[in-house]
């Protein structure tokens, strides 16, 4: 990524857009969108045979998934920080390459989870490195990426890694060529600022950008976050990886893209 790139790759992430049809559904509603390009967190609710059935119909690559991050209706946002859950945490891994190498996937996001109150902070940190340097060598056999994300913890109290700086830390201490750095937007704005200069320091460490506007969590243009020119300055820097529209569209999914033609991109 040294080379500046001459437009943005945007790829439709579907667990939070095209809400207004099934999930099934979402991968037509995208590509009539316009979108050459999808993501979405949790695939294992549905059979590999249909997914990828959605995406070839649809003429769709998919660029991103989730590892399995334990009981989400409950509140839970991952669980490599649990001693307890070590195989647990490491079948997910091997599940999450099964459906990353049958639907093509090429980077596979962990989800890492909240402080857990009862457990000593080393013993969570030492259960989180030897998960996430194991996942990064699983995936690495594979020509798979291990990516790791912050989320803010205004919005996920107690979530264990809610700046980029506490996941470059942990990824020094995993050590791993094949473990990167996702970078959100939104949590970033949330919790630290500093949008260009985090990503312009960082570029060779982070694999996948997603995006949304803060308050809200809608799409670009709709608060305060100048996506004109942020946009425009991941380009420069040479950023040429997929940015991920995770955002919470207004007043629907296809009236909530009116930016990209305004900002001059167009759907690639």
């Amino acid at each position: 990524m040294t080379n500046p790139a001459s437009v943005p790759k945007f790829s439709a992430n579907l667990s939070m857009m095209f809400q207004e049809v099934p999930f099934m559904e979402r991968f037509a509603a995208a590509a009539n969108a316009g979108f050459k390009a999808v993501e979405f967190m949790f695939p294992y609710e549905y059979r590999v045979a249909d997914l990828k059935s959605a995406l070839v119909a649809n003429g769709l690559k998919l660029v991103l998934i989730n590892t399995p991050a334990g009981n989400w209706a409950a509140g839970e946002r991952g669980i490599a920080v649990d001693p307890k859950r070590r195989d647990e945490y490491r079948e997910g891994v091997h599940r999450a390459l099964e459906y990353a190498q049958a639907l093509g996937v090429k980077q596979i996001n962990c989800l890492v989870g909240k402080v857990l109150p009862d457990v000593p902070a080393a013993a969570q940190r030492e259960a989180l490195v030897q998960n996430l340097r194991y996942a990064a060598e699983t995936f690495a056999k594979q020509g798979a990426r291990l990516l790791i994300e912050h989320l803010n913890s205004r919005d996920v109290a107690g979530f264990t890694l809610d700046t980029t700086a506490k996941v470059l830390d942990v990824l020094d201490e995993v050590g791993s060529a094949n473990a990167f750095l996702q970078y959100d937007v939104y949590h970033a704005q949330r919790m630290e600022g500093e949008l260009a200069g985090v990503a312009r320091k960082n570029l060779t460490r982070i694999s996948h950008i997603q995006i949304a506007d803060n308050p809200g969590r809608h799409q670009p243009g709709t608060g305060e976050i100048n996506y004109r020119w942020l946009l425009a300055e991941f380009l420069n820097m040479g950023y040429d990886g997929y940015i991920g529209l995770e955002y919470v569209p207004t007043p629907d999914s296809v009236g909530s893209l009116g930016w990209i033609p305004e900002f001059g991109y167009a759907l690639q």
